[in-house]
């Protein structure tokens, strides 16, 4: 088998989450009836002319600088010419030699390497509309037409599939943190175009790239790229190097990649400048605007997690994910720290917040709990005044009726029993109603002591100490 080199770039839409439209004022939503949210302008009717978002461009700004982007200060639109059904105008108003944003970089861990990814641009554009097929039939829904979008194009520094899904990942995470997009795949507002080719290894050359549409998904993307791996190694290794560029389809159903048309070249757009939007200048001052109002990137976060708090790097990677989520360990971190001062384990804070408020969870439930109470719930439980069980049906009953820990305590009947005298009593009762696991202890068999606690523990109806139930018991049984 031929030694190749993978070489893989990506080409990453993110739908910006503007009030209206790119170049209109229709509604830029994604629940409304088809052919609802359009006009004059974005259906291209004579006449119309287009208006530039002023949010969007700013957000295209605020995201090339978050990528560490250089930013063309004079910048502007031009005319994109491709024909389809879903194109009201016959071509899109896009940016061809002057983007927003070039030459930035994103670094992030991949399995445990620290990797660098090179950004080559971060342009502007509208979407185009959206085609819904049926049987032999095709119906036209205008409403995506005019959508602000951005395009943020790598250069082709992937050489495997993970990768190629750590840096989607991240740039999600990066837009979500900025507020500019929902970057929800399932949706469409983040959508990948990998472009992929093989080179010996050793070789400098780029080779005709193969274009994969319709990534919709983070598993989608790492699929694709190792199915069209294989398929284009079987390519090399039969002497059919692919020979020219190639737009091929990902089919989730297959699992594999299909052959739609030959791969266009950018003279194949005929590219001009839009006539009717004039030059984009951008002042220093309003950089510099812009630049403040970034706010603490994903990145950022995480080191200042581990640094600040003192907690694993896979617990900060964790809660860095949500923002929400990683908000919410905050407060309830300083919630804890008004009762621990300067002994505060954050780590304990962190490990219970990951197990508990789960991807899951926060999916049909949210976050509509008090940080409040949820710092004073796990500075009970720290200090042995509930156990762990416990802390879980107050953490249920606190989103179900918003009462504090501490009444649900009382009222539920669930503080922690410490008391050795009447742990003493119980014990005693397990150890009468089980002499023959009691004999297994007094062997040497210290597994089945826990069988012994696991029966206290169901006595006492979840409420003893573990650990004085421990000592209670080799007390006695001694």
């Amino acid at each position: 088998m031929q030694n190749l080199e993978v070489i893989i770039g990506l080409e990453v839409h993110v739908q910006l989450k503007t009030k209206s439209k790119m170049f209109c004022r229709c509604d830029n939503r994604d629940d409304q009836a088809p052919n609802t949210a359009i006009c004059p302008i974005c259906t291209a009717q004579p006449g119309a002319l287009p208006l530039p978002n002023a949010q969007a461009i700013d957000w295209a700004i605020m995201a090339s600088l978050a990528l560490g982007c250089t930013i063309n200060q004079e910048s502007k639109f031009d005319r994109k010419s491709y024909f389809y059904p879903d194109l009201p105008k016959g071509y899109q108003i896009s940016q061809y030699d002057k983007p927003f944003g070039e030459h930035g970089q994103l670094t992030l861990n991949v399995e445990g390497t620290e990797k660098t990814f090179r950004i080559h641009r971060l342009h502007l554009e509208e979407d185009a509309g959206k085609l819904l097929h049926s049987g032999t039939s095709s119906l036209v829904d205008l409403n995506r037409a005019g959508t602000p979008l951005m395009e943020i194009v790598s250069e082709p520094d992937f050489r495997t599939p993970q990768e190629a899904k750590a840096y989607m990942q991240e740039l999600r995470l990066i837009m979500c943190y900025l507020g500019v997009s929902d970057a929800d795949m399932e949706k469409g507002h983040l959508r990948c175009d990998a472009n992929i080719s093989l080179r010996p290894f050793g070789s400098d050359e780029l080779f005709p790239k193969t274009e994969i549409k319709n990534i919709n998904s983070f598993r989608a993307v790492e699929r694709a790229l190792t199915y069209e791996i294989e398929r284009q190694h079987g390519l090399w290794e039969d002497g059919q190097a692919p020979k020219n560029q190639s737009t091929r389809g990902w089919d989730e159903q297959t699992q594999t990649t299909v052959e739609q048309r030959t791969k266009e070249e950018a003279a194949d757009y005929r590219y001009f400048p839009e006539p009717d939007v004039p030059p984009i200048i951008i002042s220093d001052e309003h950089v510099l605007k812009l630049k403040g109002m970034i706010p603490e990137l994903p990145s950022a976060r995480r080191e200042r997690f581990v640094t600040q708090f003192n907690i694993k790097s896979e617990q900060a990677d964790l809660l860095v994910q949500d923002k929400q989520l990683a908000d919410f360990f905050e407060e309830v971190a300083s919630e804890f720290d008004e009762r621990a001062g300067v002994d505060s384990d954050h780590q304990f804070i962190a490990n219970w917040l990951v197990n508990r408020i789960t991807v899951e969870y926060r999916a049909e439930h949210g976050l509509g709990i008090s940080a409040a109470h949820t710092g004073e719930l796990l500075w009970f439980l720290q200090q042995g005044k509930i156990t762990a069980a416990s802390a879980a049906t107050i953490f249920e009953q606190m989103r179900l009726t918003k009462k504090t820990p501490e009444a649900l305590i009382i009222e539920l009947g669930l503080e922690q029993m410490n008391d050795t005298g009447e742990l003493e009593k119980i014990v005693q009762e397990v150890i009468a109603a089980n002499e023959k696991v009691v004999a297994e202890v007094k062997a040497g068999k210290t597994v089945a002591s826990q069988f012994l606690i696991g029966q206290v523990m169901k006595a006492s109806k979840g409420k003893a100490n573990p650990k004085v139930v421990h000592d209670v018991l080799q007390k006695l049984i001694s």
